[in-house]
């Protein structure tokens, strides 16, 4: 079926661009599972596998004779990986799902879009994207696991969970200060204000926050171009703007007038011509990039990041590359993505007589699979955090490097107990750095310098989250490190990466998602762009990151290098939207957001239910499901329709059948409309919030949300990871830490400095 997903380039089966962009460096074999020799076929193919994945969804595989229990049989060793919608076990586990309706469950549709509209879902399909990366990670963490048990491996991953990560600060914000977050475009919603991230300009849109820095180099800015005057500059006191607007405190020109002035100044200028000036005057904003936009970015060609690709009729095409850099096992796709069956009689030819011997544990049996790694953390806000905090709640050793001057921004932002703010009560920061031991370190002390300089010697693995090249004006970076760590794995994290002509510029995670394209593809065609909500794609960047060092870890056991790491995460980001960036180059056809419309499905769309603001997702694909459809609606007239037989049909009647729709669904509350309509063989799902997630009996079942007691907060429901592999207890393991919770800890028993040091270290202030 993969081979015949949209966009395509032309007839051809072959030329699906999604096959082309996600199948790149295999190769192909066709079997038939229900004959006797193809089975035997493929076990004995399995039998010299490292890794099995699927998605066939619970208990197929198993009746195929393909499952976990037939390979482990011919391989004892074998990391055997299942994605499904919920998870092979439990209440949902059965339920039919698509991206819409997975988008619903998982809690992004809810925060994305308008108030005043349906919740939205990113028009470009992203939750089995986010599933399939996370597979990865998880499949790495049971390969740890096997490295040390010798034993076979089942990864059991949910795109449910895999969505709900991308919640950010609105995953568990009920359960913290009692409120669902809602949908707001992509306005930031911040304690005082909810400030507006994009701007439009002549021909298009830019994303911006339009306070600290940014702003005080902007107003001058505006003023150079006329659009503001003299007197009107120097009325308001811009280099407290921020805190006073923040605070509630008086202001002589409040945001909404703020906001027109810079509407104003926007509108005169193109995309290009403000990005340039914001480069020179070092200032965080991006443009909100198309496709074309991001096929021709100067940055992009410099660091040489894409691949020259070729479809199978010799079109040459621009593809994503490597979503990392690494210096001594950089990524590689060897092969294009295969014909059907191309490579049956090489791969067959080349099966060894005997099966591949099973692992003999490389290290003593461990209690967890990181257990004994060592992390120093340097990263802050969202991605770096994220990343280690996955390295932490299997075991390994995380220091958590922070100072407050400045504070991470996570500790500073809701949502916060019982909505009182405080530093080490913020639920934003906790859920991403559980498990790790907090260092409160000055570096911009000499002192503090020299224990971060301790920390790069004792650690396997470091991570940092600056714009390029700051650990080396610190003389913390890469080179410095192997002085004293030779085989240290480093890896930094940043919006563009280390190198390039805009390497310099940093941003958070909604400058990424503007410049990477997904504000593009999000919302509402008669509208500025709809989300995703907040800060997008630092819930994909850390997926890739963690796999990679898990990865860097496996070859440093093999090799005995180490190595040097380099994300853009926007060059991370940039697979998940693959096929759209094939297909502008090939039709100049540039994906924009369209709503929750979907070519393949009708009615496709979400359905205001009893309550307030309550929703659920319905997508009818089949010609059974909309006949089951048009049963429970109790309107057998349509299902013998002919012209309502195909989706087209159905979607020249959209208006006539979505007020049917409604009709139903506003009678009952969204679960009850999910459960009956599941009952009938039709994919729904309700469009949860915080407060459904927590009550969700899917997630329950899979015991994903873990309680523990933390010190200021009391106790707090943390998310779970989104994967659980049979036998082990995925954490997390601690509460996120307080600032400098175990500073004398970690001076004294990590990182085994003598007590007089540590006295000499503490008195300079710079664990202070």
């Amino acid at each position: 079926r993969s081979r015949l997903l949209p966009p395509l380039a032309g007839d051809a089966a072959s030329t699906s661009l999604p096959f082309q962009a996600y199948n790149r460096g295999k190769r192909s074999v066709v079997l038939d599972l229900e004959d006797a020799s193809g089975l035997s076929d493929f076990l004995a193919l399995a039998a010299t596998a490292d890794f099995v994945f699927e998605n066939a969804g619970p208990g197929v595989a198993d009746a195929a004779g393909v499952g976990f229990d037939a390979i482990k049989a011919v391989r004892p060793d074998i990391v055997y990986v299942a994605l499904s919608p919920f998870g092979q076990t439990g209440p949902y586990a059965d339920h039919l799902a698509t991206d819409l309706t997975l988008s619903a469950m998982g809690g992004s549709m809810a925060l994305n879009g308008d108030r005043d509209r349906r919740p939205v879902r990113i028009t470009v399909p992203q939750t089995w994207h986010h599933a399939a990366a996370e597979s990865a990670l998880g499949a790495m963490v049971a390969h740890e696991r096997r490295q040390a048990s010798g034993e076979a491996q089942f990864v059991d991953m949910s795109v449910q969970t895999a969505v709900f990560w991308t919640g950010l600060n609105a995953m568990i914000s009920s359960a913290i200060d009692g409120r669902n977050l809602e949908r707001g475009g992509t306005a930031l919603q911040l304690s005082t204000i909810t400030a507006e991230l994009v701007y439009p300009c002549a021909d298009g849109e830019i994303c911006m926050f339009f306070m600290g820095a940014t702003l005080l180099g902007l107003i001058p800015w505006m003023q150079e171009r006329g659009t503001v005057t003299d007197a009107w500059v120097a009325s308001e006191d811009w280099t407290t703007y921020e805190r006073r607007i923040l605070s509630a405190q008086p202001t002589v020109i409040d945001v909404d007038e703020l906001r027109t002035k810079i509407t104003e100044f926007t509108r005169q200028l193109t995309k290009a011509e403000i990005f340039a000036g914001a480069i020179e005057r070092k200032l965080t904003l991006v443009p909100v990039n198309t496709a074309a936009d991001t096929v021709a970015m100067t940055q992009l060609a410099v660091r040489e990041y894409w691949d020259e690709i070729e479809l199978p009729d010799g079109t040459a095409m621009r593809a994503p590359g490597a979503f990392v850099k690494l210096s001594n096992s950089p990524l590689s796709w060897s092969l294009p993505a295969p014909l059907v069956g191309q490579h049956s009689d090489e791969v067959f030819a080349a099966l060894p007589v005997e099966s591949k011997p099973p692992t003999v544990p490389a290290e003593p049996q461990r209690a967890l699979p990181l257990e004994g790694v060592k992390v120093a953390d340097f990263s802050w806000i969202g991605v770096g955090p994220i990343t280690a905090k996955s390295l932490a709640d299997h075991g390994a050793t995380v220091i958590r490097i922070e100072s407050d001057a400045p504070a991470d921004r996570l500790r500073l932002v809701g949502p916060f107990t019982d909505d009182v703010a405080g530093i080490n009560r913020c639920q934003f920061f906790g859920s991403f750095n559980t498990s790790k031991l907090s260092l409160q370190l000055n570096m911009k002390n000499p002192a503090g310098v020299d224990v971060a300089r301790e920390a790069l010697a004792w650690c396997d693995i470091a991570l940092d989250s600056f714009t390029a090249g700051t650990m080396d004006r610190l003389g913390l970076g890469y080179t410095a490190a192997t002085e004293v760590n030779p085989d240290i794995i480093m890896a930094t994290t940043c919006l563009f990466g280390q190198s390039g002509p805009v390497s310099k510029l940093a941003g958070y995670g909604y400058h990424a998602a503007a410049i990477s394209g997904f504000y593009e593809i999000t919302g509402w065609d008669d509208r500025n762009p709809g989300g995703p909500w907040n800060a997008y794609t630092d819930t994909i960047a850390p997926r890739f990151l963690t796999t990679t060092l898990l990865a860097a870890l496996d070859h440093r056991r093999r090799t005995g290098q180490g190595q040097y790491i380099d994300q853009a995460q926007m060059e991370s980001a940039l697979h998940f939207q693959s096929p759209q960036l094939l297909d502008v180059q090939l039709s100049g056809h540039n994906a924009r957001r369209d709503g929750n419309v979907d070519p393949a499905y009708a009615p496709h769309d979400v359905y205001r239910c009893q309550g307030e603001d309550q929703w659920c997702a319905i997508a009818i694909e089949t010609l059974d499901q909309w006949r089951n459809l048009c049963t429970v609606l109790s309107e057998p007239g349509w299902a013998e329709d002919p012209e309502l037989a195909t989706v087209e049909g159905r979607r020249s009647n959209e208006s006539m059948i979505n007020d049917r729709l409604t009709q139903f669904t506003e009678q009952y509350e969204p679960r009850a409309v999910m459960n009956l309509l599941q009952a009938r063989g039709i994919p729904a799902g309700m469009v949860q919030r915080s407060s459904d997630h927590l009550q969700d009996p899917q997630l329950a079942h899979r015991d994903f949300f873990r309680r523990m007691q933390h010190p200021e907060m009391g106790e707090v429901p943390y998310e779970g990871h989104q994967y659980r592999i049979a036998g082990y207890n995925n954490g997390p393991r601690m509460p996120a830490p307080c600032l400098g919770e175990h500073t004398y800890e970690v001076l004294t028993e990590v990182l085994g400095l003598d007590v007089d040091k540590v006295t000499e270290i503490l008195v300079s202030g710079a664990c202070g």
